[in-house]
Parts: structure tokens; C-alpha cells; sequence
């Protein structure tokens, strides 16, 4: 790993699912999950409450979801009374015509129904096809670079859709740098290789590193959608 790579966080953690989902699905990713958030919880879809895991470095297993337009709520604990369902939990729509989701989470202490905010991004196969990259840049730093073929610069707040970085599986180069507001020099983040597989999508995270100046980036495999037809 080069010296760059031994300065700053660069986190990639690969996750494989081998079946193909054919149903309405969701993954959960908790983001940076503090040590005293919980480990579950529970997703109410609006026909069925179930236990969720959420998994402090990974995606959680693939949740199947019903047909129609859903409302999907999070509980710390299970609602007894269907009828009187708590109000101020947190909750995104998925639309009738969207297939999958990932559901994105962030902790807020504040919420007694449940100490999260969720975020949903659609993961049907038309948004983001295997090979490809999904970035989420979660700072106020601009982050650009290289990740093999593929140039891109992300704003602060914002998410981009990359392209295979390579043409079939295999390693390959990445550079990395950021900027701060006010200041115009690069700063470098991460110098290294990567590994690319094409049967599988990636989400990307740059999030805030503590008190540290350089962002820390996660990257996530999926591998639940159809296969691309040749």
C-alpha cells in the first residue's frame, strides 16, 4: 500500500450476494453506526413488521418487500397495536414502480422511535447496472480523481454515477484527492488498486474521518440484479 494509503482511512469492504433476487427487495447500509446504536431494528412496510439487522461495516441481507406504493417505517421496538402506529418514525417512500432500494442510514439520537435518518436510493437495475459505481459524497469537501478509466469530480453533498472503471475483472489504479472550501490545492487521499468485478455493482461512501482533515471512503458489493443480457 503506498504512503498516501497509510496516511488517510481507505476502507473498501466487498460483500457478495450469489442468489438473484427477483422480488421487491431492500439492503440497509448504517453508515459510520456508533458503538452504542443498535445492532436492529424493526421495518414496518405496511402489511409486516420484521426484524432488521444493521451491520456496522457490511450491507444487511436482502429484505423482500410487497407489491404497491409502501411507506417503510423504522421502530427501536415493535409496534403491538397495528392500528395506532407510533407517529415520528423514520420513513421514505418507494414508489410502486421502483423494485429495489437501498435504504441509507445515519444516527440521530434524537428520535425515540428509533435513533436513525434514513435515506432511500433506488437500486433497480435501469439506475445503476453491474460494473458500475454509485458515489455518495457525504462532506463539504469536493472529492476528483481517477478510478481506472474513469475521471470524476463530486461535489460536497451530492452522488455520481460512475462507469466500470475497467474491462472485465481485475485490479485496478485509483487516485483520489480532495479540496477544502477557500483552499485551491489538491490534497491527495488515496493512492492504490482496486478490485473490479463485473458481476456486481459498488456503492462508494466518503464520509468524515473525526477531527481528521482527509474524508474516509467505504465501498460496497452488490451483486442482487438480473444478469446483463448479452
Amino acid at each position: 500500500m503506498s504512503q498516501i494509503c497509510r496516511i488517510i482511512s481507505c476502507l473498501l469492504i466487498f460483500t457478495a450476494l450469489a442468489e438473484v433476487v427477483s422480488a421487491r427487495s431492500c439492503r440497509i447500509v448504517f453508515l459510520n453506526r456508533p458503538a452504542s446504536a443498535p445492532k436492529t431494528l424493526y421495518l414496518f412496510d405496511g402489511k409486516e413488521i420484521r426484524e432488521v439487522e444493521l451491520p456496522r461495516m457490511n450491507l444487511s441481507p436482502v429484505y423482500k418487500l410487497p407489491d404497491g406504493n409502501l411507506n417503510l417505517r423504522f421502530y427501536l421496538t415493535p409496534p403491538t397495536d397495528l392500528k395506532k402506529i407510533p407517529e415520528g418514525a423514520p420513513s421514505v417512500k418507494m414508489p410502486e414502480t421502483t423494485k429495489d432500494l437501498y435504504l441509507i442510514l445515519t444516527s440521530n439520537p434524537k428520535n425515540e422511535v428509533a435513533p436513525i435518518n434514513v435515506q432511500a436510493v433506488s437500486a433497480d437495475s435501469t439506475k445503476l447496472s453491474r460494473g458500475q459505481m454509485l458515489w455518495f459524497n457525504l462532506t463539504e469537501k469536493r472529492v476528483g480523481g481517477k478510478v481506472g478509466s474513469e475521471k470524476f469530480d463530486i461535489k460536497p453533498r451530492t452522488r455520481e454515477r460512475v462507469g466500470e472503471p475497467r474491462r472485465g475483472s481485475g485490479d485496478y489504479p485509483v487516485e483520489l484527492y480532495f479540496t477544502i472550501k477557500g483552499d485551491k490545492h489538491l490534497h491527495p487521499l488515496c493512492e492504490s488498486r482496486w478490485r473490479h468485478d463485473p458481476r456486481s455493482r459498488s456503492l462508494v461512501f466518503i464520509s468524515n474521518n473525526g477531527k481528521r482533515r482527509a474524508p474516509r471512503i467505504f465501498s460496497f458489493s452488490d451483486f442482487r440484479m438480473p444478469e446483463k443480457k448479452e
